[in-house]
């Protein structure tokens, strides 16, 4: 013989729970005079042959057909008020589901046109938080007939709505603002994320109460990556590889050994990079006219005869850092008066050549 539920309620806190269904499976047998008890944080929608009937608030409230007048039509005048007739309940939470976290699984590309490759990448993460607003839209469009529904459920769909309106403004503030400026707007966009995915949330019944950008940088992705996504010519290519190999043997604790190998291995990456400098600094030249090179050479030449760390930085393309570790490695030779340290363009070459 089937159950019947005079007092329908639903006790539990609801930590990480958005909705549950009472019962959990199939229809429960209900009757005229049943009490549907409701927690402060919570609402419940009273459905009956897949029609909503009556949302219920906070409060004890009784099933009658006065208090939902659709129900006499559902089931029938030959039924009396002690006769049961199956129905469900669906509590929903009211409360405010904080902490939610939100990354970038792949960085996001924007344009960059004053500084380095004329692009950048940027990646971020943060936590947004999110609130019921219209439950009865919520249970009937996304919930359907489910036991529970969790937020895992439908964390991915709202990280997919949050994730493309930053892009979308990320690509719109970048166009104003450069990298530096950009990554420091962090509050701005953060406000500008929030009221764009405002239409989107309600349309499932949701309304976002917070977004959050905890940090926003620059990828780390490596030049290899950064090909492989389109990117980077070839040219550009070889430079930032030769930079990435001159970084990491500066970091390599066996010292110079492995600054020589990871420049010289595989493609003649300093033949290639020493080539393609010279062809930068000739082109600078003939733009010039005359004069001395952006560095600071004779005229008609490439690099100067003399070079400090960072002008030798700045033909390489790689930091001062990454000068001074070749320096101290014994990879690049160079003299030191008093605490600096100066270097000639046959030495540079003579690196650059392996």
């Amino acid at each position: 013989m089937a159950r019947v539920f005079d007092v329908i309620e639903y006790p539990n806190e609801m930590q990480d729970e958005i909705v549950h269904r009472f019962p959990e499976v199939g229809a429960g047998d209900f009757r005229i005079g049943s009490q549907v008890i409701v927690r402060e944080s919570q609402a419940a929608v009273f459905f009956r042959d897949g029609n909503a009937l009556d949302v219920f608030g906070p409060g004890r409230h009784t099933i009658t057909t006065a208090n939902i007048p659709l129900l006499i039509n559902l089931i029938g005048k030959a039924f009396n008020e002690r006769t049961p007739f199956p129905a469900e309940v669906f509590f929903v939470s009211m409360r405010e589901f904080a902490d939610q976290k939100w990354g970038t699984p792949q960085p996001i590309i924007i344009r960059n046109p004053n500084m380095g490759l004329g692009v950048a990448l940027i990646q971020g993460f943060g936590t947004y938080s999110f609130q019921v607003f219209d439950v009865q839209q919520f249970v009937t469009q996304i919930v359907g007939t489910r036991g529970s529904f969790d937020t895992i459920e439908i964390e991915g769909r709202m990280r997919s709505i949050l994730l493309s309106k930053l892009q979308d403004l990320l690509g719109e503030t970048a166009a104003k603002a450069d990298v530096p400026e950009l990554i420091g707007l962090t509050e701005e966009l953060g406000a500008g994320v929030r009221a764009k995915s405002q239409d989107d949330f309600k349309a499932i019944g949701l309304t976002l109460k917070a977004f959050y950008i905890s940090n926003l940088k620059p990828s780390s992705k490596s030049a290899e990556e950064l090909r492989a996504m389109g990117m980077l010519d070839m040219q550009t290519y070889t430079q930032l590889q030769a930079a990435d190999a001159m970084r990491d043997a500066a970091q390599n604790p066996s010292g110079g050994a492995g600054l020589t190998a990871g420049i010289g291995a595989g493609m003649g990456v300093g033949r290639v990079l020493s080539e393609s400098l010279e062809g930068m600094t000739g082109s600078s030249a003939a733009a010039a006219g005359a004069g001395t090179t952006p560095g600071g050479g004779q005229p008609g030449g490439g690099m100067p005869d003399v070079m400090t760390p960072s002008e030798a930085a700045t033909a390489l393309r790689v930091s001062e850092e990454d000068v001074v570790a070749a320096i101290e490695a014994g990879d690049l030779k160079a003299r030191k008066l008093g605490n600096a340290y100066r270097i000639s363009r046959e030495a540079l070459e003579e690196f650059l050549k392996g």
